[in-house]
């Protein structure tokens, strides 16, 4: 008699977070050793804008520097930051903690229902995330993980502000909780 497929608990549980670290360190080790490509995210973006801007605005791409060096181009980094968001998609379905909310809970708790502040902030929020990982040199996957895992001093000093950015956010934020 066949085993019974095993079933997904009625309520989420999130990921143990040793685990799910375990499992991001053996993912960075497999594609160092196989493709020798370290994690990192915040280039995506800024080629993200140059390929929009090669849409509405050609020559400025053409005459930039920073495109000169690094055209703007999906790559590895693109299908990186593609997979985070599937893998994303794909555990908090498998989960069941996948729902589309307009507000989340603790910020509907704080700041009340208003969509249209969530979305300035976090756009706010994003424009200062992706300048300071450009500033930095990299982002948390870049500095955090692969910078770490390679023992680079400015990759802890990065990534310790990053937890200290973060925390004092959360703080200020949310009051605490």
């Amino acid at each position: 008699m066949p085993r019974p497929l095993p079933r997904f608990p009625a309520e989420p549980r999130p990921m143990n977070p040793y685990l799910g670290g375990a499992l991001a360190g053996l993912l960075l080790l497999a594609s160092v050793v196989l493709v020798d490509k370290y994690f990192g995210a915040s280039t995506t973006f800024v080629r993200a804008a140059g390929l929009l801007e090669l849409l509405f605005a050609p020559q400025h791409v053409t005459e930039n520097a920073y495109f000169q060096k690094d055209p703007p181009r999906v790559d590895w980094q693109w299908m990186f930051v593609a997979g985070v968001m599937l893998g994303s998609l794909v555990s908090s379905m498998l989960n069941r903690s996948f729902r589309v909310t307009a507000v989340p809970d603790s910020w509907r708790d704080r700041f009340g229902d208003r969509p249209g502040l969530r979305a300035a902030a976090a756009f706010g929020g994003g424009v200062l995330a992706i300048i300071g990982a450009r500033l930095a040199g990299g982002c948390p996957s870049g500095h955090g993980l692969s910078g770490s895992i390679q023992l680079a001093a400015s990759s802890f000093v990065a990534l310790a502000c990053f937890f200290a950015g973060g925390l004092a956010m959360a703080r200020l934020l949310y009051k605490g909780k």
